[in-house]
């Protein structure tokens, strides 16, 4: 079995960001030389999330408000994580979103529907 590990740094400049990797993971796909097999993208940051979506910018319009009604990030103070921080908020919605996605590798390319992009 082959493996290959590589890390991504993103810096998002808002409380929250929608920012499509799937061009950096494919560039680790190639660089990994993996011809078959499975790519496994995770977020290693407690309150960031990886998940397989439309590009679609009124999608990621709907999944705020979605997301801002579920878990809303004001009063800080409905919180009780917020005792030390301000992101209780951030780490609900990322329940929701997502940890990781794991998507398959078929002759050195993502193998996933035509719109799937991975943010």
């Amino acid at each position: 079995m082959k493996s290959y590990r590589k890390e991504l740094v993103f810096n998002v400049p808002s409380r929250r960001g929608f920012i499509n990797i799937t061009d950096q993971v494919q560039a680790c796909v190639d660089e990994s030389g993996i011809k078959e097999g499975l790519v496994l993208v995770n977020a290693m940051h407690i309150t960031a999330s990886v998940f397989i979506n439309d590009d679609e910018s009124g999608l990621h319009h709907d999944f705020e408000v979605w997301l801002e009604k579920l878990a809303p990030e004001k009063p800080y103070s409905q919180y009780r994580h917020n005792d030390f921080e301000d992101n209780a908020d951030a780490h609900l919605k990322r329940q929701i979103m997502g940890r990781e996605v794991v998507v398959a590798i078929t002759h050195g390319r993502l193998d996933f529907g035509p719109w799937e992009q991975i943010f």
